[in-house]
């Protein structure tokens, strides 16, 4: 007879998202008359860029020709755009990268939960608290973290980092040494980020414990301040330390798209064994290539008119973010993010935890933001907000906040 993997079970609940989700569509069935703003999920929410569509329709076009046809894509994704990646996100920032140590897939999000498969069982992961839920419900299924506590919202073998406003959400060195250290840098739920000098301590940190970082740099497009890094190759030492996961769906949109990729540096061992090897072999396992069409999508992000145009998509959601942080102060809030990235991370009203302030603005406001408590116990009392809306939802979000 067949069994389960029992991990799955230890899962509390459902993804947080998918909860929202049912809350939303429960509130809009009882009151159809009443539109909702969602500034909740972090999806975009412009159209992707005139010169990614051409290059998309070409594409297309190839497909139908035979002398242009492609059918599966390498193992590691084409090295066109393999090579313009490694040149314009690392070479170009003096990050000594190579297009074969790049691995193209479906989005960071896949990344970041099928990159705990190369390590043992009994390795222990450190997070920062609130945190991205893939990264610990990824290593629950795979049996990693122990026993969860429905009472403290923790599991037993996972090292928390707590990230509050009296620590500036900075993480502090973890009093247990991890294995496994996740890191996303600027912060989704917070909209915080490290500076160079503080990203260099983690990774000296982690090259002296025998730790390997897993750099998530989803929102790195998003970066003002000069002081922040936009990899952690930028950091010396990172090579033998950290694996870094990019994604295309904040920065060009494809959200809808599906496009991502993982540095793995061929420095990178352990005990003598080559992590670029094993995520090679995982790779090439288990997954055949992201489409043709939409890597040549990708690599148009990286033309002259690519860059140009999400540079002002970029700066389209920032204004939302400075609106929004903007707005909530002169309304009495507390909040910090959104300038390094396009989350607003803010104190829920005294006495209100973070799902009854979702409730309260549900029900209030018709305004949909995300839970701070569904990132972490860290989280409680504090509610994330999404930059990724229409300016005009946002203000509109906003003149509603303003009235209760």
């Amino acid at each position: 007879m067949y069994r389960i993997n029992t991990n799955y079970q230890k899962l509390p609940g459902s993804y947080l998202f998918s909860t929202i989700a049912r809350k939303i569509a429960a509130f809009t069935e009882a009151n159809p008359d009443r539109p909702v703003i969602r500034l909740g999920i972090g999806d975009v929410t412009q159209p992707i860029a005139p010169a990614i569509i051409e290059a998309m329709h070409k594409a297309v076009d190839d497909m139908a020709d035979a002398s242009t046809f492609h059918g599966y894509a390498p193992d590691l994704g084409y090295e066109f755009l393999r090579s313009v990646i490694a040149q314009q996100d690392y070479q170009s920032r003096g990050c000594s990268i190579h297009a074969d140590e790049i691995f193209i897939s479906d989005g960071a999000k896949s990344d970041s939960g099928n990159i705990q498969e190369l390590f043992s069982a009994d390795c222990r992961i450190a997070v920062t608290d609130p945190v991205y839920p893939v990264y610990v419900d990824s290593n629950v299924m795979a049996g990693r973290c122990g026993e969860y506590d429905q009472e403290t919202q923790t599991w037993s073998r996972v090292i928390y980092m707590p990230c509050t406003r009296e620590n500036t959400f900075v993480p502090e060195f973890p009093k247990e040494t991890p294995d496994l250290i996740y890191l996303c840098i600027p912060n989704n739920p917070t909209g915080t980020a490290l500076t160079r000098a503080q990203l260099q301590e983690w990774v000296d940190y982690a090259n002296k414990n025998g730790a390997l970082i897993i750099y998530d740099a989803a929102y790195e497009a998003y970066i003002s301040q000069p002081d922040v890094p936009h990899s952690v190759y930028e950091c010396s030492g990172a090579q033998t330390c950290a694996i870094e996961i990019r994604s295309f769906s904040k920065n060009a949109g494809f959200t809808g798209v599906r496009l991502g990729f993982t540095v793995v540096p061929k420095e990178l061992s352990c005990g003598g064994v080559s992590l670029h090897d094993m995520w090679a072999r995982r790779h090439g396992t288990k997954f055949n290539g992201a489409p043709y069409i939409v890597q040549r999508a990708g690599e148009a992000v990286y033309s002259p008119e690519g860059k140009e145009q999400i540079k002002k998509q970029v700066a389209y959601y920032m204004k939302n973010a400075s609106a929004i942080k903007q707005g909530l102060k002169e309304n009495g809030y507390t909040v910090f993010g959104g300038v390094n990235a396009p989350y607003i991370w803010l104190k829920t009203p005294e006495g209100m935890t973070s799902w009854e302030f979702f409730d309260f603005l549900l029900e209030r406001a018709n305004v949909v933001g995300t839970p701070g408590s569904g990132f972490g116990p860290s989280g409680e009392g504090y509610f994330r907000l999404t930059a990724f809306g229409s300016y005009e939802n946002t203000l509109a979000a906003l003149e509603r906040i303003a009235k209760l």
